[in-house]
């Protein structure tokens, strides 16, 4: 810990770096990815602190949206399409992912309930070979999953429609570096 607060203290020293965030941000991306620690959405990217609207969860999970029950995920999905004005949507998978292995080896998840639960909103079931410990087919099925259910919120549909709105689905790999961006074409992840 000692050396993140170290850096967090070198990096409180710089405000003139900073001080044009204040007025306000303007980010192009909302970039849904896993909570992940080896996940870093601006080190992938290059983004800097603006450029990006970030949305992190267990497993990249988009919930079902509901009006009656809103979720703090659909809240920040809905900031960044009607508020700041994202023009594309980002859901990045990543390899070696716990949730989504968990899901596609089917553990059992009693001990951890919270995780469990969530979990629940990751359905249908991803396909992929439980014994590949990079769980790269289930965490590539799960991410397209994932944009269909983006797809089922009604401010999304609409932008679309007037296509003022991309959605994107990448596939990250931990061990290489590697990103991979889905081609409808071919139904395939293909190199950006």
């Amino acid at each position: 810990m000692q050396p993140l607060i170290d850096n967090a203290r070198l990096f409180g020293q710089r405000p003139e770096e900073f001080a044009k965030l204040a007025e306000g941000q303007s980010p192009q991306v909302l970039f849904i990815t896993c909570s992940d620690s080896r996940v870093v959405p601006a080190l992938i990217t290059g983004a800097g602190p603006g450029e990006l609207f970030e949305l992190r969860t267990a497993g990249n999970i988009v919930p079902p949206y509901t009006s009656e029950h809103p979720t703090s995920e659909a809240a920040t999905i809905e900031y960044a399409v009607e508020v700041l004005g994202v023009s594309d949507i980002v859901v990045c998978g990543h390899s070696h992912c716990g949730a989504v292995g968990a899901l596609v080896r089917g553990d059992d998840l009693t001990a951890v309930p919270a995780v469990r639960d969530w979990l629940t909103h990751a359905a249908p079931r991803p396909a992929g070979a439980p014994e590949d410990p990079a769980v790269a087919e289930g965490v590539q099925s799960h991410v397209l999953t994932q944009l269909l259910r983006l797809r089922s919120y009604p401010f999304i549909e609409e932008k679309l429609t007037a296509r003022q709105l991309t959605l994107r689905a990448w596939y990250y790999e931990v061990h290489t570096g590697a990103v991979r961006e889905h081609r409808a074409g071919t139904d395939t992840f293909e190199a950006l």
